[in-house]
């Protein structure tokens, strides 16, 4: 028996006309997911097997909690090369999108999301596959000083789980503090977060690194220098004209932002910030080639430049199984041939408390329970997959990291992906990625038609950059990017695809230093 689904979706850029637009069918036969178009089609055991547990399973198994671990925190891994690292944040808010105190710029009380009861079957839902693992929470300043009952017992959860499992406790301040708040402001409320953070937790902590969403060079100078801070979440990379603001231009994996802009790799010791800059999500770099997003006659046919391995745009808009798919290819990308290239691998995630009791999207499967399965399906599966994957917190990953790499000079990341074959992940596109401290290359092809790979990003690190003046809450600046020669979201005439050998020579030359297989 086989129940077949046929919907439209796109394989190659986002079309102008209806030739390009074809119908793609998804079948169930025997617990498989088959894709006729793609052939990375899964058998459903080997995305599920091991992570989908019967009922009587679940009740064997009880959740971990603070008295389930005795004793000091596991010692985390000692070095970055040879290891596959998951960071995992979640995120403590009063409203959405808060960059302050008195800057919210969606007026919605979440209190009734965020209680006892949300954040410890959260935290549970980690562990149950993974006791051993650790995570980071990110406290808005306002989840941080509110004094209902339901954010004082988070408060005092979350110290019970930095003493039990060596959680990270961090300041977060909603994703966007750098489009909507002054530097000078932005920087003297992380030193307040901070000290309100080391009394909470007592015994002289400080966290390793502060979950900043979009944060400037001057305040990544700012932690650095001043609250010797050496590792930030500073860029969601490839957010362009998404929710509250974005940043396209900056490498995915972790720099050493330089003075000039926090997207721009440091060149030399003159504009060296010694703050390690993370992601916040790792993307299907498919589908990071869009800017926002393009909607669909189904929920598989549209595109979004977010997808990957957040919730919302994964297991929210697709549900547990389809979702789970998703995720588990783009983590693929890093832990199997990203792992051959670079030595190492990394995935970086935020979840959200709120989305255990606010479904941001309106499908049938997002109950009081989804989030919870969500959370143990996405763990319980990178396990069974990648048994030897290290769950540490975003302060222990940036540390190691900057115990490797002292400078940017040896930094040399490469990616490659043929897409998923649904939504705009599309299933005859190939992708290549080069980063490296003089710039970031994207080769993009149609592999089932063995086309020529053309050129759809050359953002070069030796120009000038330059970030934008100061902003307000009444004035926001929501483009931080840094878009020079080519720009992989094709939104400028110059960023229309060329090939390789239509560059000039100058930056022929620069490509071959790095690349020289490149350039024939």
């Amino acid at each position: 028996m086989s129940l077949t689904f046929t919907f439209r979706t796109f394989f190659g850029k986002i079309p102008t006309d209806s030739s390009k637009v074809f119908p793609l069918s998804v079948k169930l036969i025997a617990g498989s997911v088959y894709c006729p178009s793609n052939p990375h089609s899964m058998h459903r055991r080997d995305f599920c097997k091991g992570t989908l547990l019967t009922s009587a399973a679940m009740a064997a198994a009880p959740f971990v909690n603070a008295t389930n671990i005795v004793g000091s925190p596991a010692a985390g891994p000692a070095q970055l090369m040879g290891n596959r690292f998951v960071t995992l944040c979640i995120m403590i808010r009063t409203s959405p999108w808060e960059v302050s105190r008195d800057v919210k710029l969606i007026n919605r009380d979440e209190d009734f999301a965020h209680t006892l009861e949300v954040v410890r079957n959260m935290r549970e839902a980690f562990a149950k596959n993974n006791p051993e693992g650790r995570l980071t929470w990110g406290f808005t300043l306002n989840a941080l000083e509110d004094k209902r009952p339901h954010y004082v017992d988070i408060r005092k959860y979350v110290v019970d789980c930095q003493q039990q499992y060596g959680d990270e406790v961090s300041y977060f301040p909603g994703y966007f503090p750098a489009m909507y708040l002054p530097r000078e402001r932005v920087n003297r409320e992380m030193t307040e977060a901070i000290q309100t953070i080391s009394h909470m937790v007592g015994k002289g902590y400080r966290p390793d690194c502060i979950m900043g969403g979009f944060l400037s060079a001057n305040n990544l100078a700012y932690l650095a220098e001043k609250e010797n801070i050496h590792v930030a979440h500073s860029v969601i990379w490839s957010q362009h004209e998404v929710d509250g603001g974005g940043a396209d231009g900056s490498l995915s994996y972790p720099y050493y932002p330089s003075k000039q802009h926090f997207c721009k790799p440091a060149q030399g010791s003159a504009d060296f910030i010694d703050c390690v800059s993370l992601d916040g999500w790792s993307v299907d770099f498919l589908n990071a080639t869009i800017s926002n997003g393009i909607s669909g006659t189904t929920p598989f046919n549209g595109g979004s430049s977010r997808r990957g391995v957040g919730p919302i745009e994964s297991y929210g808009d697709w549900g547990l199984d389809i979702g789970n798919l998703s995720v588990m290819h783009t983590q693929s990308l890093h832990f199997d041939r990203g792992f051959e290239l670079n030595g190492f691998g990394w995935i970086p995630n935020i979840w959200e408390a709120a989305l255990a009791k606010i479904p941001e999207r309106q499908n049938p499967w997002w109950d009081d329970t989804f989030a919870y399965r969500a959370m143990e399906r996405w763990v319980g599966s990178t396990l069974k997959r990648w048994p030897t994957v290290k769950f540490v917190t975003f302060g222990e990953y940036g540390k190691l990291w900057r115990n490797h790499f002292k400078d940017n000079s040896s930094i040399n990341y490469r990616f490659e992906e043929k897409g998923l074959g649904i939504g705009s992940s599309f299933g005859n596109e190939e992708i290549k990625w080069f980063m490296n401290k003089d710039f970031r290359l994207a080769l993009l092809r149609n592999w089932h038609k063995n086309t020529p790979e053309m050129v759809i990003d050359f953002t070069r690190y030796d120009l000038k950059a330059v970030e934008p003046a100061d902003p307000s809450p009444e004035k926001p600046v929501k483009d931080w990017s840094l878009m020079n020669r080519i720009n992989q979201k094709g939104l400028r005439p110059q960023d229309k695809p060329i090939l390789i050998t239509e560059l000039s020579n100058e930056e022929k030359a620069m490509i071959a230093k790095w690349y020289p297989e490149l350039i024939r």
